[in-house]
């Protein structure tokens, strides 16, 4: 009965790390103020490092202007490719393996009863936390744990550039399972050399990474 009470706490724990980091990385439009409330909210349900890691941006984009929240945001996550939010763009590059990749995603979600978002890629990282912490949490984290190496290289990538977005993706890092020596030294790799590319000679796959983003999007 402890092991299952305490399996419980930590589903409950990386749940609400995991909806309020879904929050903080959304695109801080009119809403961003709401839900900053929200993730303070939650947060009082939280304590310890992580709780300390998602107070750290939320604080940061309480105290911008949100112009500034929104340029910082776009400079970020739009116009830089290390930063992107993407999964599969880490794990398949701009391949017409990315699609495939991608149809993972938005299968696991509509086999929890729950169709993808029509407004975002099913790969990108707002929306999976969105989907572990409200609809499947155990379909959610083993789509997190897969995607481990490009959540990873993300976080360095936003550590490196000083980022107060980083400490949300620390926070998540530390929902999953601790990456083995292989996985370190594949993220290693990835931010070295990047992600994988197209074959000569194959159509890549068609969708802009990162995405721009249209007026009012």
């Amino acid at each position: 009965m402890k092991l299952l009470s305490r399996a419980r706490q930590r589903t409950m724990h990386d749940r609400l790390v995991w909806q309020c980091a879904s929050l903080l990385l959304a695109y801080p439009d009119e809403g961003l103020t709401h839900r900053l409330d929200t993730v303070d909210a939650l947060l009082a349900n939280l304590n310890g490092t992580s709780a300390a890691l998602l107070d750290q941006t939320a604080a940061t984009l309480r105290a911008l202007h949100p112009m500034a929240a929104a340029t910082q945001y776009v400079e970020t996550f739009d116009l830089r490719r290390r930063t992107t939010m993407y999964l599969t763009y880490w794990t398949a590059g701009d391949t017409r393996n990315r699609g495939r990749e991608m149809l993972t995603f938005a299968t696991a979600y509509r086999d929890a009863g729950v169709e993808p978002p029509r407004g975002e890629a099913p790969d990108h990282l707002a929306v999976v936390l969105e989907f572990a912490a409200t609809v499947d949490p155990e379909s959610g984290r083993r789509l997190l744990a897969e995607h481990r190496v490009p959540i990873d290289v993300l976080r360095a990538a936003l550590a490196e550039t000083n980022s107060p977005y980083q400490h949300t993706v620390a926070a998540v890092c530390q929902t999953l399972p601790s990456a083995t020596d292989q996985e370190a030294r594949r993220a290693q790799r990835l931010a070295e050399a990047g992600p994988p590319a197209e074959s000569v000679g194959l159509q890549p796959f068609t969708l802009t990474v990162p995405p721009r983003r249209t007026q009012g999007g």
